[in-house]
């Protein structure tokens, strides 16, 4: 089975191919869900999001300039816009998000350690602004190029770069304290 392009799968999709999008949904998905995730920091924000992402590349795939940037960084680019925009909009109601509670069950020492970081890494990262935030999880989670979150951050590359080095410091901080 030959694995086709996600270039070749925009042409499709701009055509009304629901196959086309089918396949990219299913190539792309968990890596949006993922990114929405940690950017808001709600489940069912991301879900939500995730969902609106497609729908706009669904809608949109015809726009994509092929050779002008990355797919990953075009689809990255439409969720981190509805991330900053769903961020903009005041809450209806507040709510918690339960999910990035630490499991309390005792386990063994190197468990419960990495627990521990895991969840002042959350801590760490739902402080950073959101510009810091995206610029560290489109570099080391997602493995985008500076050049690439400049085009996703709408900014300069020294820009992302900024943002990219202030996000590590304080996280740094955030870690190494006792």
């Amino acid at each position: 089975m030959v694995e086709i392009d996600d270039e070749t799968l925009l042409a499709g999709i701009a055509a009304g191919s629901e196959r086309a999008f089918e396949q990219f949904l299913l190539r792309h998905v968990d890596s949006i869900h993922g990114y929405t995730l940690r950017l808001t920091g709600s489940r069912d924000d991301a879900d939500e999001l995730t969902q609106e992402t497609f729908l706009r590349v669904w809608q949109r795939a015809g726009s994509y300039q092929p050779g002008r940037v990355q797919v990953t960084t075009w689809l990255h680019t439409i969720a981190h816009h509805l991330c900053v925009d769903r961020w903009r909009k005041p809450a209806a109601e507040p709510h918690e998000d339960t999910d990035h509670v630490p499991d309390p069950a005792p386990g063994p020492a190197g468990e419960l350690e990495r627990s521990r970081l895991a969840a002042r890494l959350d801590e760490a990262l739902a402080r950073l602004p959101l510009d810091q935030k995206a610029a560290l999880l489109l570099v080391e989670v997602r493995g985008l190029s500076l050049r690439d979150v400049a085009v996703v951050l709408g900014g300069t590359l020294e820009a992302a770069e900024s943002r990219l080095a202030r996000a590590r410091r304080a996280l740094r901080s955030v870690l190494e304290a006792p």
